[in-house]
């Protein structure tokens, strides 16, 4: 968590405190306490601790499965000129006749590789991938003659080898980015800028190697992706408002509109940008906005998003059809969408963030990802991260069960299925 989280805490909440591994010694935790803490020397005894705790990492003897876990990877690892630059999402011998794009490398899917491989020390594939993704950002993109706007980071890329100058006999390699011109449904990825700039971060925090984020190129990537992302529209509320398909479920599952998964990695991307972005005159406008965006977005998710036994008592007595600035059901949600289940599957004790949220319409879905890195990021509060990781444990079976973790629970089945997935097969119950 250390890696992905900023060295300041988010202006409207307080950091979480982290148990020390050994016990500080009497002058440091007073020194700690104290209002007068150099927010400088703060960052490198956070540096220094993540560093004592990589080493440990790196120095403990790895199990069987663990060396059969690399070997696996590192099977998976793409490279280009000659050097790596990712992980292929899918090495499964028996779909090399029908890979469609699963042997492209895949921005969020590389995310957690990366960790893996910066936690071991091997930095190198991390800062090739960040700098060839990055590069593949200014390429014109094109569907159906209508371009997007800039700053939109590819879904995946793939190593081609094409012949040099007409000559078959040479060949030369190059990068063929997909930013969903090609995409099953043709979905943008609105989620790999996010990503890249969260594993930007990371790289930084983990090797120490602050001059990649310093350069003219990387900040104008930022930039680029912060723009896209804080440009004024429509909408009313601090969330992105995205199309289905548009984040890790890359498929039509009833997600359009502002799902978690999306307002999660907004918020940690946001922050992120905030410790990167290079301080001068032309930033000052910049971070201004990003905190204003932060404290609503926060604010927003967690006021109206969380949802536990006493939330959905409030909502049974929601009055509809209220017409006023002070209004307790600001989004006119009817009582009687809340599903069957919902009320006998909480806990007492716990809580979760809902799926999404718009007009009349709250998702009662119980979203993996947008849940957990809602506690990564600090965008829940620690009530809130102690109440999720509590559903979590309570309802083991039915989030983990025989799986490593659902994406989403419950499924969908029967007439729902065959109206919010379009009758899509990889979308059934299992």
């Amino acid at each position: 968590r250390a890696a992905l989280a900023p060295a300041s805490p988010p202006l409207e909440s307080p950091p979480l405190e982290e148990p020390p591994a050994t016990p500080p010694l009497p002058e440091v935790a007073s020194a700690a306490a104290g209002p007068e803490q150099d927010p400088v020397v703060l960052q490198n005894e956070q540096l220094e601790g993540l560093k004592a705790g990589l080493e440990a990492v790196r120095s403990r003897e790895e199990s069987p499965e663990e060396k059969e876990a690399w070997w696996l990877l590192n099977r998976a690892v793409v490279n280009y000129c000659g050097s790596a630059v990712g992980t292929v999402a899918a090495n499964d011998p028996s779909t090399a006749n029908h890979m469609l794009n699963y042997d492209q490398i895949f921005i969020r899917d590389f995310v957690p590789s990366a960790i893996a491989f910066l936690l071991r020390g091997e930095s190198d594939i991390v800062k090739n991938f960040l700098l060839h993704t990055l590069q593949l950002q200014s390429w014109e993109k094109t569907v159906d003659c209508y371009s997007p706007g800039q700053g939109l980071m590819p879904a995946s890329f793939k190593v081609r080898s094409v012949p040099l100058d007409g000559n078959n006999e040479a060949f030369e390699e190059v990068l063929d980015p997909d930013f969903g011109e090609s995409a099953i449904g043709r979905v943008a990825p609105v989620d790999s800028g996010l990503w890249w700039i969260i594993l930007l971060r990371a790289y930084g925090k983990i090797t120490g190697d602050y001059a990649l984020q310093e350069r003219v190129d990387v900040q104008t990537g930022i930039r680029l992706i912060l723009n896209l992302c804080l440009t004024d529209g429509f909408d009313m509320f601090p969330t992105l408002l995205v199309t289905d398909g548009s984040c890790m479920i890359d498929r039509r599952m009833g997600i359009h509109g502002h799902p978690l998964e999306i307002q999660a990695l907004f918020y940690s991307a946001l922050r992120c940008a905030r410790e990167m972005v290079s301080t001068d005159d032309g930033s000052k406008n910049l971070i201004r906005v990003i905190n204003n965006r932060l404290s609503a977005l926060s604010f927003h998710i967690r006021e109206y998003y969380w949802v536990d036994m006493k939330k959905i008592n409030e909502i049974y007595r929601y009055k509809t059809e209220e017409y006023s600035h002070d209004a307790i059901n600001k989004f006119n949600i009817y009582p009687e969408q809340i599903p069957s289940w919902l009320a006998d599957w909480i806990p007492d004790k716990g809580g979760y963030l809902i799926g999404n949220l718009q007009p009349a319409h709250m998702d009662f879905r119980f979203f993996s990802l947008g849940n957990l890195w809602a506690i990564v990021s600090s965008l829940a509060t620690q009530k809130q991260a102690e109440g999720i990781l509590n559903l979590i444990e309570t309802k083991w079976d039915d989030i983990v069960a025989n799986m490593p973790l659902k994406i989403c629970y419950p499924a969908l089945e029967y007439e729902e299925w065959r109206i919010i997935t379009g009758c899509d097969p990889k979308n059934t119950f299992w």
